[in-house]
């Protein structure tokens, strides 16, 4: 860090005063919902909107259609966004369904989340997914499908061990704290 508060991350600058809202109250604290983290952002068609939170605070930037697509039920498809990023090392973008279409229309994304990981610099597209058993969904271009969450990154270094350390849970797995019984 420097004396202005910023990092470099790969190719993105975090917190520098010439990429974040400036500090209204003077106590260092950033605007609700301010950026906090600069993304190379490629369009690769001029007549979508570009990722755009829908409210100050919100995780996910809405990513849309690039092509009109409808999907039958139980149908899956490959869906462009017309959005090409480059994020710098040490993130991810997470591709989340949107909860509305997901509640009202059985959207969802097949292998939720998505991950586009910091070296890919290819076309974001979503396999959507309608699970409704009898309805249609139609998609029109530039209908927001999906959104993209962006989260730091931690590197594991892999340690072979002959034996883990214990834990409380232990190897307890599914459905192995309780719930629902045993199906009769």
């Amino acid at each position: 860090m420097t004396e202005e508060k910023s990092a470099v991350v790969g190719s993105a600058v975090i917190g520098t005063p010439d990429t974040l809202p400036a500090d209204p109250t003077g106590t260092g604290a950033l605007e609700y919902g301010a950026p906090t983290l600069t993304v190379q952002l490629k369009m690769l068609d001029d007549g979508l909107e570009p990722p755009s939170y829908a409210h100050p605070g919100d995780a996910g930037a809405d990513l849309r259609a690039r092509a009109d697509v409808v999907l039958e039920p139980g149908e899956r498809r490959l869906v462009p966004t017309g959005v090409s990023i480059a994020l710098p090392d040490g993130f991810v973008a997470l591709i989340h369904p949107r909860s509305g279409l997901a509640t009202k229309h059985g959207l969802t994304v097949v292998n939720a989340p998505g991950t586009v990981d910091a070296g890919y610099r290819g076309e974001i597209a979503v396999t959507l997914l309608n699970t409704d058993r009898d309805q249609a969904i139609e998609l029109r271009r530039g209908d927001r499908i999906a959104q993209m969450v962006i989260q730091r990154v931690e590197y594991a270094r892999f340690l072979p061990v002959k034996e883990l350390d214990d834990s409380v849970r232990g190897a307890g797995g599914f459905g192995s704290t309780g719930g629902f019984g045993a199906p009769a």
